[in-house]
């Protein structure tokens, strides 16, 4: 099973992605976890040019196409291995993150941006996706005390950075593709606490897998 993560930057899908995968682990699950980009040693290299805010001046199309080529790779080498083992991975931020923040946010075509996934990704599509949404303010303001306090790398600020307007079209972009994708889309209220969210993560898990006779 392939399962995806998503939300604005400061939604807390890292941690949630983490305590599921921790669960899933502890109930009989194969588990693997993995995030975009970053999930392997040349997609850590292409994390390190897209998320430095050195990369401010980083063209949308080029951006893209960086995304791109960390998930040719992620696919190649992390994701169709791991499920061919039986596991099941979750990884934090996939395809829809790409749709929303170079489609919806930077306003590339977004009918391209779904063509090149299914002509470079093999169209692989997560059977279950979780969106964290919340405000775009909250989150970008969880993000900045974070980033401040060291619980995050400020090297890895650059979409913070964006203006609050940027947030908040991610974050309808997200809500857009939830509502057109309804069958794989389970939308969580970011706000409660982690133990709160991630108990609505796991019942809406259980849910979905009654649902499909799994």
């Amino acid at each position: 099973m392939f399962i995806t993560f998503e939300g604005i930057e400061g939604s807390g899908k890292s941690t949630q992605a983490r305590l599921l995968a921790d669960w899933l682990n502890q109930t009989g699950f194969s588990c693997l976890l993995t995030r975009e980009p970053g999930g392997d040693v040349i997609g850590r290299r292409i994390r390190s040019v897209l998320l430095n805010p050195e990369s401010r001046n980083m063209s949308p199309v080029s951006e893209l196409l960086l995304y791109l080529a960390d998930r040719v790779q992620h696919i190649d080498q992390v994701i169709l291995p791991a499920m061919k083992d039986g596991k099941t991975v979750i990884s934090d931020r996939y395809a829809d993150a790409t749709l929303v923040y170079q489609g919806y946010a930077r306003g590339l075509d977004r009918d391209l941006i779904i063509d090149l996934h299914a002509r470079l990704c093999q169209n692989l599509q997560p059977a279950i996706t979780f969106l964290l949404d919340l405000p775009a303010k909250d989150g970008l303001s969880r993000a900045w005390k974070q980033l401040n306090n060291g619980t995050r790398d400020l090297s890895e600020s650059r979409f913070e950075a964006e203006a609050l307007d940027f947030h908040e079209r991610v974050r309808n972009g997200y809500r857009d593709v939830a509502r057109h994708n309804s069958d794989r889309f389970q939308i969580i209220n970011a706000l409660p606490d982690v133990g709160e969210i991630q108990s609505a993560i796991r019942q809406a898990f259980l849910s979905h897998l009654k649902e499909k006779n799994v």
